[in-house]
């Protein structure tokens, strides 16, 4: 148990501590940012049938040069009155269905109009099929669509419709409980006492989790007591999937989460992880919820829950890859070689580069406010200099 993890290693274990919750079936316009259960599979084709890409007229190509005499309209939604005999042509518009004959669409400007005769002014389609989306261009029926544990963006939710889907299956969002701990810490805005200072990790967790799949429940604090904290982690427990403790994880005579999850019949998954910042995290679980212990240095606390946290919430939502992406850009200045854990660096995006910021201390909030993103440098990594490549996590 004293041995520290890899990261790797404790965000596998922290997954296998919770099954993704069971699916549940929304409204179309409850998706966005929701993970499929189930596969989605086309129920009709897209388009069902040819449309036209253009306002113009459908012709036959072998007719071209022309003159055709125009024998009808076919306006977006409606059907064809009949099918397009030789040296015909109809009126058409964009998305409406080309008549049975037609294999070319000429757009308007090309042409010109005297009565019913239609009169090629221009260069012409070009090509048979010219203009026209052909039938099932874009997906036929029975084709994959989305697969289960992707993403519902605004494009995945307009496939799934147009193919035919009304309700589909989502995992169920897990509830979150914050839980804030330490004497030191006063509420957001209240005069903090001689070694006090305001609480800004609750704040800060809940604005992360504000567009993630999840539903915020209770977010409290408690003092170092851990009688107290223990009673509270059993009451928070029985009504949330997941709590999120900050503050108390480390080996101090006043940190008491460890000790409060075992007086709440919890069991300990695993402590510490090799990492910077963020070595003291615990994970564990207290009846069928999920405990996750995040160090109280706000750059810690951040650090941690974008590693361990958010990608638990997308897990147990189902998502089909939860964890953070990894990119890389240049450096753009130098790193000394790497430690013993795994460093995860306050940096920013500079035209095009990634530039570690100047300070790293956890405890300081302007580094984390100041950084758009934290630059991963492995354990025993080898010093590089400007221009080498860099693997990132984007967080702004």
């Amino acid at each position: 148990m004293n041995a520290l993890l890899a990261v790797e290693t404790a965000q596998a274990r922290l997954f296998a501590l919770q099954a993704p919750r069971p699916y549940e079936e929304i409204s179309i316009f409850e998706l966005f940012g929701r993970y499929l259960s189930q596969d989605v599979i086309a129920k009709r084709s897209q388009p069902a049938a040819p449309l036209s890409a253009m306002d113009g007229y459908a012709i036959r190509f072998n007719d071209l040069p022309g003159p055709w005499r125009i024998v009808g309209e076919v306006a977006a939604g409606s059907v064809p009155p009949r099918a397009l005999a030789a040296g015909e042509a109809f009126r058409i518009f964009t998305g409406a269905m080309v008549p049975a004959g037609a294999d070319t669409v000429v757009v308007q400007e090309d042409v010109a109009v005297d009565g019913s005769t239609l009169t090629l002014t221009g260069e012409g389609p070009g090509a048979r099929g010219r203009h026209i989306r052909a039938a099932g261009g874009d997906f036929s029926t029975g084709d994959l669509l989305l697969e289960a544990g992707s993403l519902l963006t605004p494009g995945a939710i307009a496939a799934a419709i147009m193919g035919g889907a009304a309700r589909v299956a989502v995992g169920s969002l897990p509830r979150v409980a914050i839980l804030t701990t330490g004497d030191e810490l006063v509420a957001p805005g209240a005069p903090p006492a001689p070694g006090q200072i305001p609480d800004s990790n609750g704040a800060m967790l809940a604005a992360m989790l504000a567009h993630q799949p999840a539903r915020l429940g209770d977010i409290c604090h408690i003092g170092d007591d851990r009688a107290s904290m223990s009673q509270l982690i059993k009451d928070l427990a029985r009504r949330h999937d997941v709590i999120v403790t900050v503050g108390g994880a480390s080996v101090g005579d006043h940190d008491h989460v460890r000790g409060a999850l075992a007086d709440a019949d919890g069991r300990l998954d695993f402590w510490k992880i090799a990492m910077r910042p963020g070595k003291p995290l615990i994970a564990g679980t207290v009846g069928d919820a999920v405990l996750l212990g995040l160090p109280g240095n706000p750059s810690s606390a951040f650090v941690t829950a974008t590693l361990f946290l958010l990608p638990l919430l997308r897990h147990l939502a189902g998502a089909g890859d939860p964890l953070p992406r990894i990119e890389y850009a240049p450096l753009g200045a130098p790193l000394g070689p790497g430690g013993a854990r795994r460093d995860y660096l306050r940096a920013r995006r500079v035209g095009g580069a990634i530039v570690p910021l100047d300070s790293q201390d956890s405890g300081q909030t302007m580094p984390l406010a100041n950084a758009d993103a934290l630059l991963v440098r492995e354990i025993d990594a080898a010093a590089a200099e400007v221009g080498a490549p860099a693997a990132y996590i984007a967080i702004a």
